[in-house]
């Protein structure tokens, strides 16, 4: 199999078009709005709390590669979409450094905080706009996807990952999945998996499997069609 490399490509949602950068964001180059999802701050600590030790760097490792991706794009609106957070008592976990980073990273752009499953109430004390869910440029952003609104959407909550084989070994890795319609974009923080994008869970919101993966690999992005995909 020959995979096609991008540095260039768009993924098209509605009337947007946006650049999937390699370190598994979104941008918007007119506008200068930069996409994030599943940053799940205090993963670790959460999982820690229930026995299972895992090193506590997940939440500083996660900004400090967030921070990369803002000055080196240098965005003017930020969309994180919805788990921003682990769960709701992740932010009074976060160490005063890592607090310290997050509110500088928060400087540097406007925050639009997105409302997910594992953080249902962020904190509004962020100076940062927090809801549900918001449409610009008749795109809507909200964390989970959805059938029920015919809007072109982006969101997270999926993980999505694509495995490939090639060359006689198989490649895992986090994507985007899209088809103009609908971008699912990968999860962003340091401790989050991946849900394979030919799982069940997909095909409500991929009918037909009628879309295209481009596949996160070191500082490149592959463009890969739905047959060249294997199943976990």
């Amino acid at each position: 199999m020959v995979l096609t490399k991008q540095h260039s490509e768009f993924i098209a949602v509605g009337r947007l078009a946006f650049i999937p950068h390699a370190s598994g964001v979104l941008f918007e180059p007119y506008e200068r709005l930069l996409i994030v999802s599943d940053l799940h701050l205090e993963k670790g600590s959460s999982i820690a709390r229930r026995g299972a030790l895992l090193p506590p760097y997940d939440t500083r490792d996660t900004l400090n590669r967030l921070s990369a991706v803002i000055d080196g794009l240098k965005p003017k609106i930020i969309i994180s979409l919805g788990d921003t957070w682990h769960d709701g008592k992740g932010p009074s976990r976060m160490s005063d450094r890592d607090n310290e980073v997050f509110a500088s990273l928060r400087k540097h752009a406007d925050w639009i905080l997105i409302a997910g499953n594992h953080d249902p109430h962020p904190p509004e004390d962020l100076a940062a706009l927090v809801t549900d869910e918001i449409e610009i440029g008749g795109v809507t952003f909200r964390h989970e996807p959805t059938t029920d609104d015919q809007s072109p959407e982006i969101a997270g909550h999926l993980h999505p990952v694509a495995k490939i084989r090639a060359k006689g070994r198989s490649i895992r890795r986090k994507c985007f999945i899209s088809n103009g319609h609908r971008c699912i974009i990968p999860a962003f923080g340091s401790y989050t998996g991946g849900l394979n994008v030919l799982d069940a869970a997909f095909d409500p919101l991929f009918s037909d499997r009628n879309f295209l993966t481009h596949i996160v690999s070191a500082n490149q992005i592959f463009v890969v069609g739905p047959h060249s995909l294997v199943c976990d």
